[in-house]
């Protein structure tokens, strides 16, 4: 990385933006979190707030991120699969309805586990396959961890919902419904007799973990429409992410995708081997886009300790040693940092509020804010803003 090409990175923590909470004493899990590279940056840098998700959206990591990567849903989103199958190397021809396919747990009538314990991707693989035949030309795949895919060539306006929307609630209300729901709950129903005396679920209840006792089919579109990065931009980039959501993003983009072995989307991810990943890609790209799942999964999870510890892993490990990598570099550079959406611990869900950003490096010039949370940015000198503006503010000099 040297000479005099300004580098463009974007630092993403999913879900990170919370609440105040009563146990915190009003304050959010960023401001209780220990965060001396994002706050260090803050007084480098200016801050403000971003709506990631338009009004009418489902508030989810695929619209949000889409608006942070500089792309306006309300021209290109088409739903969440469709992006998943890109990045699992599932070609969608026309007519073809992408759904994800969730492995989860359902117990007494509720939704109790929207991961099937974060089930391994080897168990879930071994479970999808059994279920192949249940779908016309046998069109499932298996993806990462719980998250798996369907194609279809119906349901494409049925009414589905996000499993990790409805944790601990009677499931049967938010089953597939209206125009080609019944095929989808169809497909469903079929796949319970045969999860209940799968191996691998016998497996994993005698070893006290949660069985993939049900497949959820939500998140459905067609494959979406979208010009490349380098042509809205005029700069090369690259997503570094474990999600395949980010990954399909960023392949209808028509950016690099760096694998990193070790990412996970959980707080064990590989953070050293996505800066390392980031840092080779730009050497060939202007712009890296860094997203690091495990601050969402904790707030699903509704668990407080472990989302204030993926904040700071996020600052320290991710944060100060990309922040050095940049300034060690000999480019001039800049940073966005940001959530794409809030994840709050109360609610287990994602919500559509806008979101907190800092834009630092060149040519930016700061504001008086000096640590990085909801409550700064709202002071911060940008503002209100459209999320999807960010990258061409970054990429620009209009600032």
């Amino acid at each position: 990385m040297n000479g005099s090409h300004m580098k463009f990175a974007i630092l993403l923590g999913d879900g990170m933006a919370d609440q105040a909470l009563p146990e915190l004493s009003g304050r959010t899990p960023l401001q209780a979190a220990s965060t001396g590279s994002m706050d260090a940056l803050a007084a480098r840098g200016r801050l403000g707030m971003a709506t990631t998700v338009p009004p009418g959206f489902p508030a989810g990591s695929d619209v949000a991120n889409l608006s942070v990567m500089g792309y306006d849903p309300r021209r290109y989103y088409s739903g969440r699969a469709p992006l998943e199958a890109a990045a699992m190397g599932v070609p969608l021809k026309d007519g073809d309805i992408a759904f994800r396919c969730n492995l989860v747990t359902v117990q007494d009538g509720r939704m109790a586990d929207y991961s099937a314990g974060h089930i391994s991707s080897a168990e879930g693989a071994e479970i999808i396959r059994s279920l192949r035949h249940l779908v016309p030309g046998e069109r499932l795949y298996p993806g990462v961890s719980y998250r798996h895919l369907a194609v279809l060539e119906d349901g494409a306006k049925a009414k589905c919902t996000p499993p990790h929307d409805i944790t601990g609630q009677p499931f049967r209300k938010f089953l597939p419904r209206g125009p080609g729901g019944e095929i989808l709950k169809d497909i469903m129903d079929r796949a319970a007799p045969i999860l209940a005396s799968h191996p691998v679920n016998s497996r994993r209840v005698s070893e006290g973990k949660r069985p993939a006792n049900m497949i959820w089919l939500w998140g459905q579109g067609p494959a979406p429409f979208m010009p490349r990065f380098r042509q809205l931009y005029g700069r090369d980039g690259a997503v570094i992410s474990a999600v395949d959501l980010l990954k399909g993003i960023g392949i209808y983009a028509g950016m690099e995708v760096v694998d990193v072995p070790g990412a996970t989307g959980t707080i064990d991810t590989d953070y050293e081997g996505k800066v390392e990943g980031a840092c080779r890609a730009l050497h060939n790209v202007d712009v890296v886009y860094l997203h690091v799942e495990a601050p969402d999964e904790a707030g699903h999870a509704g668990d407080l300790d472990q989302k204030i510890e993926a904040i700071e892993l996020f600052d320290c490990r991710v944060v100060g040693p990309m922040v050095e990598a940049l300034e060690a570099s000999g480019h001039p550079w800049r940073v966005l940092l940001m959530p794409d959406h809030p994840t709050p611990i109360p609610l287990r869900t994602h919500t559509a509020e806008p979101v907190p950003f800092l834009m630092a490096g060149e040519g930016i010039a700061p504001d008086r804010c000096r640590s990085f949370d909801e409550v700064a940015a709202k002071d911060g000198g940008f503002g209100l803003v459209e999320g999807f503006e960010l990258m061409g503010r970054m990429l620009g000099r209009h600032d």
